[in-house]
């Protein structure tokens, strides 16, 4: 089966683009923001990932308020979203009218920051504080404007509940981070499904990083 973009929708192989559910699971990105006003936005997006040692990518559909308030406030902050959460993670994707808070909304409480003005979610077992390094539209191929946009940001502290700190490294499953699949399905991290390989004889010794 070959599931053809380039066709028209009815006319494709699967009633649904099958993308979502190959690339998978994802990890979220639930992005707190603050506007040049003070406003705070939460919102959860599954176009995310870690891009660099020390910097963060996510992806917005049109320009929303997590990509509008990071660029004007310059900053934004990753929490992480676990198994716990799911459900406020979820409400926080509603489509609120601007100016009501998803952090109010999704009956999550808020916690400063070290190093940036965006709170993070105060129960969350980690967060990533990030400054903003730039927005890329993503341009298609057959051109014209950009509906998708990139939004980059260099990582300058991080929070960790220590309780999950085992020596010196984090246990990731205790944390039980959920991650996105496609259509409605998420996934969720636990010790079970933890496995290790290191790597093979000649390519250097396993850091940790």
């Amino acid at each position: 089966m070959h599931y053809d973009l380039a066709l028209p929708r009815e006319a494709r192989a699967l009633p649904h683009n099958p993308l979502k559910a190959i690339v998978a699971p994802r990890p979220i990105g639930w992005i707190s923001a603050m506007n040049r006003a003070g406003a705070v936005n939460l919102a959860p997006y599954s176009f995310f990932n870690a891009v660099a040692d020390n910097m963060v990518a996510f992806s917005s559909t049109g320009r929303k308020d997590a990509m509008t308030f990071a660029e004007e406030g310059q900053e934004f902050v990753c929490s992480l979203a676990t198994w716990d959460l799911r459900d406020g993670m979820n409400d926080s994707s509603a489509p609120l009218p601007r100016g009501t808070s998803e952090f109010a909304f999704a009956k999550l409480e808020t916690a400063p920051s070290h190093k940036v003005r965006p709170p993070r979610v105060a129960a969350s077992p980690a967060a990533l504080e990030c400054r903003w390094l730039q927005t890329v539209p993503l341009v298609p191929l057959e051109g014209g404007e950009a509906e998708n946009f990139l939004v980059i940001g260099q990582v300058v502290s991080i929070y960790i509940d220590p309780r999950y700190v085992v020596d010196g490294m984090i246990d990731t499953a205790a944390m039980h981070p959920i991650m996105r699949g496609g259509y409605f399905d998420y996934f969720h991290v636990t010790a079970d499904t933890r496995f290790q390989m290191r790597r093979p004889k000649g390519a250097g010794e396993f850091t940790g990083s």
